[in-house]
């Protein structure tokens, strides 16, 4: 049966380690994904209503190469690989079944978004500069980080994270969407001519 949430009664938080358990096993039952391991500095996150969890993200180490995503930053070569740390990955996002509802997912993003900096600089020392996740085009329409101001960027050229690197061969394209965190990054790619 579908549940009807008040949207200004979400909190979001990072989820306990005691939850970790939980958060692995309703990510590997329902997300079309199944559950991912956590990969270099990542932050899982509970989205609660009336102590009832509505829906998980996972906020993990940025893709090590994505050609769009430097071109719009602007970053040379020489530069990318010392700065990728200030970049963080939304590698994982689940609505739980009983509460999808219009609005719900991208004020849930909304939400993480307000709290990751702060929580980022006390689980791992730094701050980010900009948020990335990419979309698969034959699932999803990326409509939820549209509703919520991330920018498209464009394509990936299809290679996929493995445990090691990335996969020896292209497969599917997945979308790119890019939300910067800091002011700067975001004026100074505005100043440059769109890439889609």
């Amino acid at each position: 049966m579908q549940t009807t949430v008040p949207l200004d009664e979400i909190i979001v938080r990072p989820v306990y380690s005691s939850e970790e358990k939980t958060f692995r096993d309703l990510m590997d039952r329902h997300h079309y994904l199944g559950f991912l391991q956590k990969i270099g500095n990542t932050v899982w996150y509970v989205a609660l209503w009336q102590d009832s969890i509505i829906a998980l993200l996972s906020f993990s180490a940025s893709a090590l190469r994505c050609s769009v995503r430097e071109q719009w930053i602007g970053w040379s070569y020489r530069h990318q690989f010392d700065r990728l740390n200030l970049i963080a990955n939304n590698s994982r996002f689940l609505i739980l079944p009983d509460y999808h509802q219009k609005n719900l997912a991208s004020r849930v993003l909304s939400l993480c978004q307000k709290r990751i900096q702060k929580d980022w600089i006390e689980q791992f020392g730094f701050p980010l500069l900009l948020l990335e996740t990419f979309v698969d085009p034959t699932q999803f329409r990326g409509t939820i980080y549209k509703a919520a101001n991330w920018r498209f960027l464009g394509y990936t050229k299809g290679y996929r994270r493995v445990l090691f690197g990335q996969s020896k061969s292209a497969t599917s394209p997945k979308l790119v969407f890019v939300q910067p965190l800091h002011r700067q990054i975001w004026w100074s790619a505005l100043s440059r001519p769109k890439l889609n």
